[in-house]
């Protein structure tokens, strides 16, 4: 299916269903957790708004613009350094140009940088410029077990004020397949914990806490933008266990094979998959470097810096290795089956 533009704040990024449990919104995160019953120094919260309280302003709102402000989006993060580093799923802030985070603690917007991402893992780090002193969360100190009481929390439907969603986990382990509707891609996530908490749009990237508002995972599912190729009335989360190794290699710069440092290089197309090898080309976006270089719509793209591109999938995992400034040859072959060869100088932006 060919990739879609969305243009509706909350809708861009997110889980897009609700499934069983109970949700509790906070109309105001309270700076004392101790005013709604919750524990200063943490693990005396108890009830779904106590840890609510307690953890809200230790996270941030994130909004995001895609194809150079033609489509906005809305997720959460978790603040986890005083000068404000913070966590949240690649896929919500994949394909962004711009992305700015408002923290819940003190109401303030930062404009947010990319330090890197782990795209097959569903992590990112990304770090509010300008921030100092902001409140951090706190991660437990085991794993989740399957029957734990857990809560997710984040920034719902896009709207801007934090809901809790309880329920309890009801797997471990589990993989899903989801869909990129703006890069064509396709991503595997395994490994995750799944619960049948009353999860919505916009809480992808907040935490999923035990009932002492400890971390345990980081809630990734499903979005109008990102969708699983199975039906599933679930939500899911990436472990903490999982994500902070990755985090931790994110921030100390060790690029692999999953793991990109810094922001994407940017070619400036969406592709789609056809019958045929490579990634048919339905949008060049303008000024772009593809533009530049004369790539057009109904273009394949057949190879790139040298390697063959059988599927969207090749294109951004070849372009993922590559930063801001490399110039690259495009193999394309246009609508009558003449091939011919561009070159492109990438720039910063989202990852195709």
């Amino acid at each position: 299916m060919v990739a879609s533009i969305l243009a509706a704040c909350g809708i861009g990024v997110g889980i897009g269903y609700a499934v069983h449990g109970t949700s509790t919104t906070l109309s105001t995160p309270p700076r004392n957790p101790a005013a709604t019953g919750g524990s200063p120094s943490g693990g005396g919260a108890t009830s779904v708004p106590a840890i609510a309280a307690e953890i809200a302003p230790e996270l941030v709102n994130i909004n995001t613009t895609f194809a150079y402000e033609t489509a906005q989006g809305a997720g959460t993060g978790m603040v986890v350094t005083s000068s404000g580093r913070v966590i949240t799923n690649n896929h919500v802030i994949d394909g962004a140009t711009t992305i700015t985070a408002t923290d819940l603690g003190n109401g303030k917007t930062y404009d947010a940088s990319v330090v890197g991402y782990d795209a097959a893992d569903d992590v990112a780090v990304l770090q509010l410029n300008g921030a100092t002193g902001l409140p951090t969360v706190t991660f437990a100190g085991s794993s989740a077990r399957l029957g734990d009481t857990v809560v997710a929390i984040g920034n719902a439907g896009g709207r801007g004020t934090p809901t809790a969603a309880a329920g309890v986990v009801t797997g471990l382990n589990q993989t899903i397949t989801a869909q990129s509707e703006l890069s064509g891609t396709t991503e595997h996530l395994i490994g995750l914990i799944e619960t049948n908490a009353a999860i919505e749009a916009g809480q992808s990237g907040g935490p999923l806490v035990n009932g002492n508002a400890r971390v345990v995972g980081m809630v990734t599912a499903g979005s109008s933008n990102f969708t699983f190729s199975q039906s599933s009335s679930r939500g899911y989360a990436v472990p903490a266990t999982t994500f902070r190794p990755v985090v931790s290699d994110i921030v100390n710069g060790n690029e692999s094979i999953n793991v990109h440092i810094g922001p994407t290089a940017f070619l400036g197309v969406r592709v789609t998959s056809v019958q045929q090898p490579g990634a048919l080309v339905v949008q060049v976006v303008a000024a772009s470097p593809a533009a530049l270089a004369g790539v057009l719509p109904g273009d394949r793209i057949v190879g790139i810096a040298g390697q063959t591109v059988r599927s969207p999938e090749t294109l951004a995992s070849v372009l993922a290795t590559y930063h801001p400034g490399a110039q690259i040859q495009v193999r394309l072959v246009n609508q009558s089956g003449v091939q011919r060869t561009a070159t492109a100088t990438l720039v910063s932006g989202p990852p195709a």
